[in-house]
């Protein structure tokens, strides 16, 4: 069967690489959402011939979830492909999961993820694979270089910003900006104007909301959330013997969760 649960996810060739990392990281007692991982072919078939193509129940899905691609190039050590193909968050229900399926298989044919496939020199026919994961409701979100991806410094570079994390990777916002040195002390620290969020919505989906005045000036990580952080850091570096990622977390009542870690990549 290739829908499988995410934790036993290993093969790169048929559920791409943010799954593999992913199931990695799960194994490993690392903070990430469980759910399932939809082989490429799979999604292939779901994208032309709707749920009869769908070899499981229709509520095995977790309910609200997150529908990420997760193409057989994807998150790599030479090509992460970060943003150019599609996350459908928020989700609810069996349909709106096959929509969403068909949605980001449709993300890796689209002109902006076939240049970037041209760029690196890959097979222009994308394989993508999708994970759907439980959805993590954040307080707060954002991205995490452990390295410098621009000098390649030992430090951690953290942009985050209230409600789901989209809203950083969209670059819809400035966000709060925080350097920390290898040892994870805080070295710099800039408060960005974070006046809007991307919230999920009851019925399915997410919105746009206006941030409390009070809060779009105001820090959205303290001490313990970046010393979180830090050692989310470290324990990724145990486990992926490497010290270069680049990771998307979220905070829910101080809880960290991972929600992607790819290579750190010029691609």
């Amino acid at each position: 069967m290739n829908i499988v649960p995410l934790k036993s996810v290993e093969r790169s060739e048929l559920f791409g690489g943010k799954a593999v990392q992913l199931g990695a990281a799960l194994r490993a007692g690392l903070p990430v959402p469980d759910g399932f991982a939809v082989a490429w072919d799979v999604v292939d078939a779901v994208a032309s011939h709707g749920r009869s193509a769908l070899d499981a129940p229709a509520d095995i899905w977790p309910d609200p979830c997150a529908v990420r691609s997760s193409a057989v190039d994807e998150d790599s050590a030479s090509a992460s492909f970060a943003g150019a193909h599609l996350s459908v968050l928020g989700v609810c229900g069996d349909a709106a999961v096959i929509e969403a399926i068909t949605a980001v298989r449709a993300s890796g044919l689209d002109a902006g993820a076939q240049a970037y496939r041209s760029k690196l020199g890959l097979e222009s026919e994308a394989r993508v694979g999708v994970v759907i994961q439980a959805l993590v409701d954040s307080d707060t979100a954002g991205v995490m270089f452990t390295r410098n991806p621009l000098t390649g410094a030992d430090e951690r570079i953290i942009e985050a910003s209230w409600g789901l994390g989209e809203i950083v990777v969209a670059g819809l916002v400035t966000p709060d900006r925080y350097v920390l040195s290898a040892h994870g002390e805080v070295v710099e620290q800039t408060v960005g104007e974070k006046d809007i969020a991307i919230r999920r919505t009851a019925t399915g989906g997410t919105s746009e909301e206006d941030v409390a005045p009070e809060l779009i000036d105001v820090p959205c990580l303290g001490t313990e959330e970046l010393t979180a952080l830090h050692e989310l850091a470290l324990a990724c570096d145990r486990v992926f013997g490497s010290t270069a990622h680049d990771i998307e977390f979220a905070f829910v009542d101080g809880d960290v969760h991972l929600l992607q870690r790819r290579p750190i990549t010029h691609g």
